[in-house]
């Protein structure tokens, strides 16, 4: 009988981990093109105000967004441990009670959204002609994060098992129809903001019933069964040991970021636009290269939980070298075609001159991040999660907070913003590999169980 999952205990790293992370590169692009085709739909039919309007929204939805996939990352771990371990009950109990904590995380997302989004925009210094439609755009996607929340727990539990392939074909399924209905309301309807975010919201409540019949049908242990829908206290504790540092993190990322686009509203709309457009790279770049970050944590924790530990830091350093070449032949391809892939998102030649600038500081930062987030993914493979998300706030959260108020503050420039990312990368990278090195040491000297 045919099946979709894939022994990540046994055979040669170099080749599984490619073979998983494919497919994961190409799911999360996807993702990202849900929010990308919406900017680039109103960037090219709906005008400068539109783009600018959704463009001001993208932080705060990946500060939503970043924490249903860190909570997912605890379920990634644990389900893996305990696929590679063989524990058959335990796995049952950590499938259930993750399906309702991600919906009931997506739920919580989706009501303090509602409530916050305008003081958040106010606060962020949003420009006075975009503040009404960023937030009319920002409340309508915010129905989709109970739905995002049930495909991130799919999709954690699938890719756990070895199995990247069939989330990638359900995204790309939503994805199609994500932009067939943005046209359709943009052009046709003339919805602008509001059109492209009913596209999402509806693209991504597909993607969750798809993954979630997957499940509903699956014959293997880790199927997700009705009458078997309850929280164990045990299952959950752990799964938020893991995951809610790691969403705690996205979150703080996106909180520092806020600060960031505070930074770059002090400029005037041209250069809030274009920056707005170039911005378009960073998740693309990111979410591939996230794509070894999640097999780094699947293949350390199913390894570690069959106890192969010889096979923990060869995946780390195997996962470290995909992503740091993925990003950076990312980060330098977008350059070097900078202006075709701003023509993707403004026809406005000032703002994609903007544009530009943002592009030439990040070709060669992007493959930085990846020490970094390789290092933090190894360690909650191995189970440890919470000094390695405050290490991450110290170097990458406050670091940055206190570039943009003394370095950013003294030269006044975009580029002196633009260059925190690279600085705090490479400050939080050198304590994340060193923690996670300490970490490896002392789980090889054990021959403990998943710390509980």
């Amino acid at each position: 009988m045919k099946t979709h999952e894939m022994d990540l205990c046994s055979g040669s790293l170099w080749k599984k981990i490619l073979i998983y992370s494919v497919p994961l590169m190409f799911s999360n692009v996807l993702q990202v093109l849900f929010n990308m085709s919406d900017i680039a739909v109103v960037g090219k039919f709906a005008g400068p105000i539109a783009l600018g309007a959704v463009g001001s929204t993208s932080i705060l939805i990946t500060l939503f967004t970043g924490m249903l996939i860190g909570l997912a990352s605890g379920v990634n771990a644990l389900t893996a441990l305990h696929i590679g371990s063989k524990d058959e009950k335990g796995l049952e109990e950590t499938v259930h009670t993750a399906a309702l904590l991600c919906l009931a995380g997506g739920l919580i997302l989706m009501i303090l959204g509602m409530v916050f989004s305008r003081p958040i925009l106010t606060a962020m210094h949003t420009k006075d002609e975009l503040l009404e439609d960023a937030l009319l755009y920002l409340r309508l996607y915010l129905f989709g994060m109970p739905a995002l929340g049930l495909y991130n727990f799919g999709s954690a539990v699938l890719s756990a098992a070895g199995d990247t392939k069939r989330p990638l074909y359900y995204l790309l399924m939503s994805g199609v129809l994500n932009v067939l209905l943005n046209l359709f309301f943009v052009i046709v309807c003339r919805w602008d903001a509001a059109g492209v975010a009913a596209a999402s919201v509806i693209s991504q409540y597909l993607s969750a019933v798809l993954i979630l019949a997957v499940l509903l049908r699956s014959k293997e242990n880790f199927a997700l069964r009705p009458r078997n829908l309850k929280i164990q206290p045990e299952k959950l504790k752990r799964i938020l040991k893991i995951g809610i540092p790691a969403a705690f993190q996205n979150g703080l990322f996106a909180v520092a970021n806020l600060f960031v686009q505070t930074g770059v509203n002090s400029f005037d709309h041209v250069l809030v636009e274009g920056n707005s457009a170039a911005a378009n790279a960073d998740p693309l770049v990111y979410d591939m290269m996230a794509a070894f970050y999640t097999a780094c944590s699947s293949f350390i924790a199913q390894n570690f939980g069959a106890r192969k530990k010889e096979r923990i830091l060869k995946s780390f350093i195997i996962c470290l070298t995909y992503s740091f070449v993925t990003g950076m032949l990312l980060g330098v391809g977008i350059y070097v075609f900078r202006v075709p892939f701003l023509a993707l998102f403004t026809n406005d030649d000032a703002v994609a001159e903007a544009g530009m600038l943002r592009l030439s500081v990040m070709a060669l930062s992007y493959s930085v991040s990846a020490f970094m987030d390789c290092s933090i993914a190894a360690s909650r493979g191995l189970g440890k999660s919470v000094l390695p998300t405050v290490i991450v706030i110290m170097g990458s959260c406050v670091f940055r907070i206190i570039w943009i108020y003394t370095i950013f503050a003294y030269y006044k420039t975009i580029e002196s913003l633009y260059l925190l990312y690279v600085f705090s990368w490479s400050v939080t990278a050198a304590f994340e590999i060193a923690y996670f090195i300490a970490a490896y040491r002392k789980t090889c000297q054990a021959d403990a169980a998943f710390p509980a």
